[in-house]
């Protein structure tokens, strides 16, 4: 399907989220597993010449991967995130942190025993929303898995270095902290760190203070799209030689009342609280609703130029992205399915990927029951020849982690892609007939990723879809 080229979807050439436009050509059921051998069955992917789009060749403006961490109700280590994602382990649990025994959900993706140390002072640890600790936790871990950490940050030039962490509700204990303190005690209870840490943008900006990086500091938030916004914004900052590298990626934690109850009153949650772990079930037919999940996820993106300069660790490249908008309503997406379809299409022609050449997803899958459909549809519109596509769900077992499920989703990505294992899609118990490809359903699968692609939709009609592939030289 063609993309829209509709002038409302373009945005100012003075947008950083706008498509780069550079004429330059372009493993079985255990944690431990094993990276496939040289006996795994390779699917050939054979396209023509005069039909092949070009890839960037330039070492400018390919952008590569060389750091990701994380903060996951599995833990902070991506290695140990994704065995557990391996083996189908489910993260969902009733939620303590708060009393949830009136809510009609009660339970959640919590993150429990969570530490900072090392990685936020004491006294500032404190006082930070959870949002702005999972979010320098993340950054900062990232930039050790790129081997920048501690005096090795100093080697690099911080003034072409930037962040751009999103979320998609902000600080919001800070917030409803804040507005309890004015309801019970009067305007002079609020803490003076209401605003800062309140507000969308202070992750990003938090750890360009720590991190002494000078470079494009922003914050998007585009609900449950917002990571990959970030992703797309953050390397066309590095495609149009504004940023050597960005940290870029997402952040929540909205695990607390008001957030568990406004998602209620949506009626967008799951109810099933006899058994959460099986509550998030994407594809299923029993499926009832998303369950909430929380955490962070960062990438190190680099111009390639940059990572071989510093000899840094390649973990894979990404290849391009796109975002857009339905414009059809606030909460449900369109039934034609076109925004999304063209989002993807969008991304591909960024990527200078033909559809022929994606053999993985990362779908968005939430677990809803119109949702999960929609997805599929749209997918099918591009896609049309399915059977080397394997599509599965991360939310299965995390849940749903809103501004910061792209960034964990994005981690998984890769993880695919560097170890020849996806993680199984848990919970597929009365499949959707109608979901026409393999979902590695409840049982991981050895499989050499291509291209894979990783897909976020927001509220508000917000769609966006990146594009990842290993690192070719």
């Amino acid at each position: 399907m063609q993309a829209v080229h509709s002038a409302a979807l373009c945005p100012s050439p003075l947008n950083p989220l706008r498509k780069h436009t550079s004429t330059s050509p372009l493993f079985s059921s255990t944690n431990n597993a094993k990276p496939p051998n040289s006996h795994t069955k390779k699917h050939p992917f054979t396209i023509s010449a005069s039909s092949a789009p070009k890839r960037e060749t330039d070492p400018k403006k390919r952008v590569v991967i060389t750091g990701m961490g994380l903060v996951s109700v599995f833990g902070n280590d991506v290695d140990a995130y994704y065995e557990k994602l391996l083996a189908g382990d489910s993260g969902i649990t009733p939620i303590d942190r708060f009393d949830a025994s009136k809510f009609p959900t009660r339970f959640g993706g919590q993150i429990r025993g969570f530490k900072s140390e090392g990685y936020i002072d004491g006294k500032n640890d404190r006082r930070l929303d959870d949002s702005l600790r999972y979010c320098l936790v993340a950054g900062k871990k990232a930039l050790e898995n790129a081997d920048l950490g501690g005096e090795n940050l100093g080697k690099i030039d911080k003034v072409r270095a930037g962040v751009l962490v999103g979320t998609g509700m902000g600080g919001l204990t800070v917030f409803s902290d804040g507005v309890q303190a004015l309801i019970e005690k009067g305007h002079r209870k609020i803490t003076p760190f209401f605003i800062p840490y309140a507000i969308t943008n202070m992750g990003s900006a938090l750890l360009a203070i720590d991190l002494g990086l000078m470079g494009p500091n922003y914050s998007i938030s585009t609900a449950c799209a917002t990571s990959n916004y970030c992703f797309y914004a953050a390397a066309n900052h590095i495609r149009r030689g504004e940023a050597d590298m960005m940290l870029a990626g997402g952040t929540e934690a909205a695990i607390i009342p008001i957030g568990l109850g406004g998602f209620v009153a949506c009626r967008a949650l799951s109810q099933r609280n006899d058994d959460p772990q099986t509550a998030s079930r994407p594809w299923d037919k029993d499926r009832d609703g998303f369950v909430m999940g929380e955490g962070a996820g960062v990438l190190v993106m680099e111009s390639l130029e940059h990572a071989m300069k510093r000899d840094a660790p390649i973990i894979a490249e990404y290849l391009g992205g796109a975002v857009n908008c339905d414009a059809y309503h606030m909460t449900d997406p369109r039934s034609d399915g076109l925004g999304v379809s063209s989002c993807i299409q969008s991304a591909l022609e960024d990527a200078g990927v033909s559809p022929e050449e994606v053999n993985y997803i990362n779908a968005h899958a939430t677990s809803t029951v119109v949702g999960d459909l929609a997805e599929v549809n749209a997918v099918k519109k591009v896609f049309k020849i399915t059977s080397q596509i394997k599509m599965n769900a991360t939310k299965s077992m995390i849940g749903h982690c809103l501004g910061a499920a792209g960034g964990l989703e994005a981690i998984a990505t890769v993880k695919a892609i560097t170890t020849g294992w996806l993680h199984p899609t848990i919970n597929q118990f009365n499949p959707e007939p109608s979901v026409e490809f393999d979902t590695v359903a409840n049982q991981k699968q050895q499989h050499e990723v291509n291209v894979a692609i990783s897909n976020s939709f927001g509220f508000g009609g917000h769609n966006s879809v990146v594009a990842f592939s290993a690192f070719k030289p």
